[in-house]
């Protein structure tokens, strides 16, 4: 990044200042009194320092980073203080809107709905750094070209949107972010989806901006990520900041029992998720037979083979890019494979071949509430409504949430309503695609125990793709890994 050259990158001095905020949906005819979704929040950033919010999906972490840049959903109001570089904003887009990408920059928790679909990658990496930081063109190409390769993207500069992965456009993301000089840089779940590997490699980029004397807000269910951008951490849960402090002491030495119990719930301490199957093996449900995938000239795929059978659950793990995802599209007949073939038990119809997205904002229509997206579903395949109680309640989510846009809820609620709604169409095979990468360790742990409790119920085939070898351990009958886009069996 450029060295700064203003006085408000002086050292001490306070860039962010958040006061008594709050947020509330606002009042409504089915909700005459608004409800309070965040309460009471107050922190400083000073040039330089880090803040990590850890804690519950819905505690409201992302909702106070909307509110910093002015961005709230429209059935959302914001109270109380927001200052940043000395700018009274209290949360208002007319008021923050002028500082975005000179004083203020955030990576939004979803790349999908900040990147450009018609756009080559690098373009859109340089176009931040030409009109956030007044390079030249030349210039902010040359820079887009160093970060991308630092994020080991360096080959996907003249890809689109639609052929990188979600931890690869992720990155992109990140990239575009760290173009800015600006004096705030909030980062919502920078490394959601993402392998050790490239979580290290975000992590850096992260640190070397605070060396020019930026200030950094980060949000995420990473803990190990907390500790390795040090400075301070704060939990929260509820709509409450419940402990606070220097990020080593908090993690290490927690006072509140809620963050005792957010660090015991890490996947390497679970206990096995996937329930134990019989002597006699099922029929097999789905089979990748030989299958190979390229993308242009980039082979992704070659000659890859999977069975799964009946009420079995397999994992397929490896870094970010490497091709998971591709062979999870082409076994559900979202990708036609270049060559080899996928066997489907026969008499089943496709749409009971589901997928779980890693992005679940790009399988929700954006206009249309989730209740009604949900009954139209129902309606099409004749489907009974009933079980979506029973989901609601075994996946802790609110009814209250269905009356509500897809932007209107948390990442992490999005998901766990993306998985409610594949269970109500009584698959067979589902492809979960990280499908519990935005949610907190507990709700994670949750989430997955209540998935995989439905896979062994119906006996329900499933491929799950994850970053994190011990959260695949845990939750599935066996584990498979990519590497150079071919399989490794165990």
């Amino acid at each position: 990044m450029n060295a700064p050259n203003t006085p408000s990158h002086i050292a001490g001095e306070t860039v962010l200042r958040v006061q008594d905020l709050c947020i509330a949906l606002r009042p409504s005819k089915a909700l005459p009194v608004g409800r309070m979704l965040l309460q009471g929040c107050s922190f400083e950033l000073r040039a330089g320092e880090r803040l990590t919010l850890v804690g519950e999906s819905g505690a409201g972490k992302s909702l106070l980073a909307q509110a910093i840049m002015g961005t709230l959903p429209g059935v959302m109001q914001a109270s109380g203080q927001v200052q940043i570089v000395g700018r009274e904003t209290h949360g208002q887009r007319t008021l923050t809107q002028p500082l975005w990408g000179t004083q203020i920059v955030m990576l939004p928790q979803e790349p999908w709905t900040a990147l450009n679909p018609v756009m080559r990658l690098r373009t859109q990496v340089a176009e931040a750094g030409r009109y956030a930081a007044s390079r030249r063109w030349p210039e902010a190409l040359e820079q887009a070209d160093r970060h991308l390769a630092a994020l080991g993207l360096a080959h996907a500069g003249r890809q689109w949107l639609h052929q990188v992965s979600g931890g690869m456009a992720q990155r992109v993301g990140m990239a575009c972010a760290s173009q800015s000089d600006a004096r705030v840089l909030i980062a919502d779940e920078p490394t959601k989806g993402l392998d050790a590997g490239a979580c290290e490699q975000v992590a850096r980029l992260l640190a070397d901006a605070q060396q020019q004397g930026q200030a950094l807000l980060t949000i995420t269910h990473d803990l190990d990520l907390a500790l390795r951008l040090g400075g301070r951490v704060a939990v929260m849960r509820q709509g409450h900041i419940v402990e606070a402090g220097d990020v080593n002491t908090v993690l290490q030495a927690p006072q509140h029992g809620y963050t005792r119990e957010l660090i015991a719930a890490q996947p390497r301490h679970w206990p096995s998720l996937a329930p134990a199957r019989g002597a006699a093996a099922g029929d097999t449900v789905i089979a990748a037979e030989q299958v190979s995938v390229s993308f242009g000239e980039r082979a992704v795929l070659q000659g890859a083979s999977l069975p799964i059978a009946e009420g079995e659950s397999v994992a397929v793990v490896g870094p970010s890019g490497c091709g998971k995802t591709t062979l999870g599209n082409v076994m559900v007949g979202a990708l036609t494979p270049r060559q080899g073939t996928v066997r489907r038990r026969a008499g089943v119809p496709a749409w009971r071949f589901q997928k779980l997205y890693q992005d679940p904002v790009a399988s929700f229509a954006p206009g249309q509430t989730i209740r009604r997206g949900l009954d139209d579903l129902l309606k099409l395949h004749r489907l009974d409504a009933t079980p979506m109680a029973h989901w609601l309640q075994r996946l802790r989510l609110s009814d209250e949430l269905l009356d509500r846009l897809p932007g209107e809820v948390s990442g992490g609620e999005l998901q766990r309503l993306a998985i409610l709604r594949a269970m109500l169409l009584q698959p067979v095979f589902v492809f979960a695609d990280e499908p519990t990468s935005r949610l907190d360790a507990l709700t994670q742990r949750e989430t997955m125990a209540a998935l995989c409790e439905a896979m062994a119920e119906s006996d329900c085939a499933m491929l799950l793709v994850s970053h994190d070898p011990d959260l695949a351990r845990q939750a599935t009958h066996r584990q498979t890994r990519f590497a150079a886009g071919r399989l490794h069996q165990p």
